[in-house]
């Protein structure tokens, strides 16, 4: 067992699994590509990278054919929920609340392409490890897990037995100091699990997590973090509550931030929760000045 810690004086913010993310418009589904700032394709010029998949964008005739396929599924499945519904059966739909869309931000890279690294030579996003790609990865096996800090932003690899989540053996493969991370934004084309990171170099790449939302919070810019010592009396007592509810060991920290409203913010990470499938699990609460825990109908914006 090898399970990655901070260094001292370094936060852990989050952990989840990632890859390179995948097209998902019929005319890439199921695709990817490696370019440099001309379009080129460039996954044979990767230093160490293995053999890959090389694909070619669908035809507009096999995308048409394609799409029909997939209304008419959609036809018949409509058709058949309907009538389990009306026979009865306990039947669920999917909630109009999934974050994804079928609005493209970016056609050129999500429609007609699909690039999931943008590099020129020498920059920061020809270093990403080659086992981010779910082309090249066995990923019956093997996971990659994105690592968020204060300080920097790694990607381990760990073994993954379907039987033993929660055997953790980490391999750094790659990291960089936060400092070289330009921008970093979710992407909602279609399911709404991908986001883009933007070196400072010019340099960026395409991920994919469930956790999205979570991760990219803590990506897009380092927080200011408090410690339990900053909070008053009344917050630290809810948080010391909330600590013995959860069972949370002495020796984790919660990292507590504070949104623009004035709320706090607080994850933990609990260590016998942290699997090779879903990374690091955290609980969490948000408590308002006077320390009572804020009901979901008093979120503000950035509370979200």
């Amino acid at each position: 067992m090898n399970v990655w810690q901070p260094e001292s004086g370094e936060t852990l913010l989050a952990r989840t699994p990632v890859t390179f993310a995948t097209g998902a418009a019929p005319h890439v589904r199921g695709m990817r590509w490696f370019r440099d700032a001309e379009r080129h394709d460039i996954q044979h010029e990767l230093a160490g990278w293995p053999d890959g998949p090389s694909f070619s964008p669908r035809s507009i005739g096999d995308t048409v054919a394609h799409r029909l396929l997939r209304g008419v599924a959609k036809v018949t499945g409509v058709t058949v929920m309907a009538a389990l519904g009306a026979a009865g059966g306990n039947v669920s739909t999917p909630s109009s609340a999934d974050a994804g869309s079928d609005m493209p931000s970016d056609p050129a890279n999500e429609v007609d392409d699909f690039p999931v690294m943008w590099a020129a030579p020498g920059t920061v996003g020809r270093t990403l490890p080659w086992q981010l790609d779910p082309g090249r990865a066995d990923q019956k096996h093997w996971r990659t897990h994105l690592i968020v800090t204060d300080l920097r932003v790694l990607v381990v690899q760990l073994p993954y037995d379907a039987k033993r989540l929660e055997a953790i053996d980490d391999e750094i493969l790659w990291q960089i100091p936060r400092t070289e991370i330009a921008a970093v934004e979710p992407k909602y084309f279609k399911e709404g699990e991908d986001f883009t990171i933007a070196f400072t170099d010019g340099s960026w790449c395409r991920l994919s997590c469930r956790a999205q939302r979570q991760l990219a919070r803590y990506l897009m810019r380092a927080p200011e973090l408090l410690s339990v010592a900053e909070l008053n009396l009344a917050q630290r007592k809810s948080l010391q509550d909330y600590g013995r509810e959860i069972e949370m060991p002495s020796s984790v920290t919660p990292v507590i931030t504070r949104n623009s409203c004035g709320h706090l913010n607080v994850d933990i990470h609990l260590p016998n929760r942290l699997t090779s499938a879903f990374g690091a699990s955290e609980e969490n609460v948000l408590l308002d000045e006077k320390g009572c825990d804020v009901d979901f109908s008093d979120y503000h914006l950035e509370d979200f």
